[in-house]
């Protein structure tokens, strides 16, 4: 992971440049004309963090998505109504499927061990 560093000789912010001819990464000050190699050539890492309620907004947002499949074979144990969306998220370790529940917003998720309904 990249780290903010400064010049030595001015205390500026040093910035990423790229050397074109040597076809290597510099940190450049702006101010003066010190230069340095980088030692790392990562310059920037985003990392999303989410939270479970986040998870849960995004599963509920997919019943309006007019994109993604549908299907009146499935019915809430809630409410009994007959209309789910249904997508499939695939990990390294597993794959499962998601029933997004029309009417109620109930989601049902199958793995190949275990059905879980959540409100």
């Amino acid at each position: 992971m990249s780290t903010m560093k400064f010049c030595c000789e001015c205390n500026n912010i040093l910035y990423p440049k790229e050397d074109r001819q040597q076809k290597i990464l510099l940190y450049a000050c702006r101010n003066c004309d010190h230069q340095e190699p980088a030692d790392n050539n990562c310059v920037y890492r985003n990392v999303i963090h989410h939270s479970a309620d986040e998870f849960t907004q995004v599963l509920q947002d997919v019943a309006a998505d007019p994109t993604l499949p549908r299907t009146k074979s499935v019915r809430c144990a809630v409410c009994n109504h007959p209309e789910a969306v249904f997508f499939q998220v695939t990990s390294l370790s597993q794959s499962q499927y998601f029933f997004c529940l029309i009417y109620c917003g109930v989601i049902v998720t199958i793995n190949e061990n275990y059905i879980i309904l959540t409100t």
